[in-house]
């Protein structure tokens, strides 16, 4: 078997493991009404699809934000060798998951980006802020 069919191979039973569908958004700025104000965050969609999310370790980290401490929970959000172009601070929300009825609706924020010559997925650094 070449390394080219097996690395194929690979990355089709990494993507059979995506059963979760996220979207992925970058900011794209703030407007302002002209009447009132106030401002509207503008966002892209850089990704919407399959995706699987893992938490590789147990660590956390905790930070003090004014007056109050949040908890950083460090995760792994898994994509399709496919996906081109997320980059860091990017938000990750899962829309639906077909394991885990507590992940839709929750967001994470890309910080750490990873490259391979033999990945077999994107997996993608990301931190979810709870207090």
């Amino acid at each position: 078997m070449s390394l080219a069919s097996a690395l194929a191979r690979g990355r089709r039973a990494a993507e059979r493991l995506m059963v979760d569908q996220c979207v992925i958004r970058r900011d794209a700025g703030t407007t302002y009404d002209p009447v009132t104000g106030y401002p509207t965050p503008n966002t892209t969609e850089v990704y919407a699809g399959r995706c699987r999310v893992q938490q590789q370790t147990a660590s956390a980290g905790q930070r003090d934000v004014g007056e109050a401490t949040v908890l950083l929970l460090r995760l792994e959000v898994q994509l399709p060798m496919s996906v081109v172009g997320v980059r860091v601070d990017d938000v990750v929300e899962v829309t639906a998951s077909m394991h885990d009825p507590d992940l839709p609706g929750r967001r994470f924020r890309v910080r750490e980006l990873a490259h391979k010559t033999h990945a077999t997925a994107r997996r993608f650094g990301v931190e979810e802020v709870t207090s």
